[in-house]
């Protein structure tokens, strides 16, 4: 990771939105044939002017079937991103984290997310929480 603090976005864009979605529904990834994560405490990250990506908290996902790559990127709204690549994989990476994410995302930290055009994410049947509004 860089040694200097990464500059939030949100100081030249306030109105810029990155919505964290908890949700319930059984979520799986799969890359290959193997299942790299499952769980049912996923975020779904909406933010603008991109796709929703589902993100898994760590502990859901098989990081034994991961290898940590040396690439490191900033998204100005959500921090520095480090990377995976699936053991055995000709792909560059296929996963990222944010291990200290800007504070309008604090809640990104512990969670993994993948390459939703190469792996394949699946949502499955939500639970009821016993919660209405």
């Amino acid at each position: 990771m860089s040694e200097e603090p990464v500059r939030s976005g949100y100081q030249q864009r306030p109105d810029y939105r990155v919505d964290l979605l908890a949700r319930t529904n059984t979520m799986t990834a799969v890359f290959d044939g193997r299942q790299l994560a499952s769980s049912d405490a996923c975020l779904l990250v909406d933010e603008q002017d991109h796709g929703l990506v589902v993100y898994f908290p760590s502990d859901a996902v098989d990081l034994t079937q991961l290898e940590s790559v040396d690439l490191h990127t900033i998204c100005p709204y959500k921090g520095e991103a480090s990377y995976w690549t699936a053991r055995g994989s000709d792909r560059p990476w296929v996963a990222w984290t944010y291990p200290l994410p800007h504070p309008p995302v604090a809640r990104l930290a512990g969670y993994v997310a993948f390459d939703q055009s190469v792996v394949q994410v699946t949502i499955g049947a939500g639970r009821y929480t016993g919660v209405r509004s």
